[in-house]
């Protein structure tokens, strides 16, 4: 008797290294089960080979529209979602021709981000009780705060067409208050 098992195929995305991943799940009468993370089927799948995770973090949105980003750090994340769903814009950061390019993405169970260091992460709750956890290859720091780089979620040169209006999002205020894009430097160009 075959056994069923978690399955992951890739999608690419205009932002080079920003990569979706499709994860199949099985459920039956007592609910569902699915591999997260699965380095071996991931690795085949395309995510790099280098991605060693070192932190895994969860953050609890208790309303729908709770907004938080554009953050951009020395890392990179694998982001997923274990209950709810999100709709994520990443913003590419990285010197060069694709600086302010923007890729957005709805995130539910049976889906899945790798978002390359350089290109910025933000995303809105679309239902309560959203569970978005996400596992990065070096650790957050206080003492490199300053050091990452954030835009502003309501920047109209990015286009992001929010499905909740961002006058009636929940955002913190220090992301309300994030640079335009036309005032950042490009993420290579900031000191490591």
């Amino acid at each position: 008797m075959a056994v069923a098992t978690t399955e992951f195929s890739v999608r690419r995305t205009e932002i080079p290294g920003l990569l979706v991943f499709d994860i199949t799940s099985m459920a039956d009468e007592r609910g569902w089960f699915q591999e997260k993370f699965h380095r071996a089927k991931l690795v085949a799948a395309g995510l790099p080979e280098s991605f060693e995770v070192v932190q895994t973090s969860v953050s609890f949105n208790r309303s729908a529209g709770v907004t938080r980003g554009f953050h951009a750090e020395p890392w990179d994340k694998y982001i997923s979602v274990v209950a709810g769903r999100v709709f994520c814009a990443y913003l590419d950061l990285r010197a060069g021709g694709n600086f302010g390019r923007v890729v957005t993405v709805e995130i539910d169970q049976n889906c899945a981000v790798f978002l390359p260091r350089g290109v910025a992460n933000s995303f809105q709750t679309l239902e309560d009780d959203t569970y978005y956890i996400y596992s990065v290859n070096r650790h957050w720091s206080a003492e490199e705060y300053d050091d990452y780089v954030f835009v502003n979620l309501a920047d109209p040169a990015l286009g992001v067409r929010w499905p909740i209006p961002l006058d009636e999002a929940v955002i913190s205020e220090r992301d309300r208050n994030h640079a335009a894009l036309a005032d950042v430097r490009p993420f290579d160009e900031v000191p490591a």
